[in-house]
């Protein structure tokens, strides 16, 4: 059956990654996007070989996501899968950054996915289905230095998802958080948007790739959402790299504090 899904940040990056894997399946896809020409020529694009729209979303703004999934909900009637995709990147040393770059941080990466699991929980509710997609990162899950504001929204975003994913079961709602490692997306070369700039913002894309030596597709991570969600996983995780920094978290918080902060001084090597 095809599926009715939302995408935020659908323009680029993950969201335009996931939004092509679910129109190539043959389910119907909202391209949502600050970038109201991005997310039109992604649906233009895809609209070659399936279903998708365009829609201009800022997810900061509360009233513009609940109007945006209730409109679509009652066009198709009904609301299969919502992904609340996104985000944007924000690094720096903790005392060089200031109050806008966490006020920024948690306005788009924290409140706009709230925004989207307070629009599309009670339409999932009231149809008795659904799967609601919140992208954290592996930053949600282990320690993440240089960047605090970003790691304080991703963790909030896995914790938000594993306890509603707890409440929403028994009424046939699904939720799930995926939590990449890097991804080679426009983030690394856009991160602190509109924000004061930062050494470690400067260079994103570098220091990702020092601490992850090949940076994951995100043709590849959409692939392994789409399984994670077949599988109705509670956290995805990707990829393998990714998998085995979380198990060392779990195995050892302490010891992964440690390797942790030696490797923050070979990032300046």
């Amino acid at each position: 059956m095809t599926r009715i899904a939302v995408i935020t940040g659908g323009a680029s990056g993950i969201g335009r990654a996931l939004a092509t894997a679910l129109v190539r399946r043959g389910d119907t896809v909202v391209v949502a996007d600050l970038d109201k020409e991005g997310a039109e020529t992604v649906a233009a694009r895809l609209s070659e070989y399936g279903t998708a729209e365009a829609a201009e979303l800022d997810v900061t703004d509360a009233e513009q996501v609940g109007t945006l999934y209730r409109d679509v909900a009652e066009r198709h009637g009904r609301l299969d899968l919502v992904f609340n995709n996104a985000g944007i990147a924000v690094g720096g040393r903790t005392d060089e950054l200031t109050l806008d770059h966490w006020n920024r941080t948690l306005d788009v990466n924290l409140r706009g996915v709230i925004h989207g699991v307070h629009a599309a929980y009670p339409i999932m509710l009231a149809q008795g289905h659904g799967h609601i997609v919140n992208t954290a990162s592996l930053a949600g899950l282990v320690p993440a230095p240089l960047m605090l504001p970003y790691t304080t929204t991703k963790h909030a975003v896995v914790g938000m998802s594993l306890a509603l994913r707890a409440e929403a079961a028994p009424q046939g709602v699904r939720v799930s958080a995926i939590c990449p490692g890097f991804v080679d997306t426009p983030l690394l070369d856009n991160a602190n948007p509109d924000l004061p700039a930062t050494e470690a913002g400067t260079n994103a894309r570098q220091a990702a790739l020092k601490v992850q030596r090949k940076l994951y597709t995100p043709q590849a991570l959409a692939r392994d959402v789409l399984r994670g969600i077949d599988k109705n996983q509670a956290l995805i995780v990707a990829p393998a790299s990714a998998r085995a920094a979380w198990r060392g978290v779990r195995l050892s918080p302490e010891g992964a504090v440690r390797v942790v902060g030696r490797g923050i001084g070979r990032l300046g090597s």
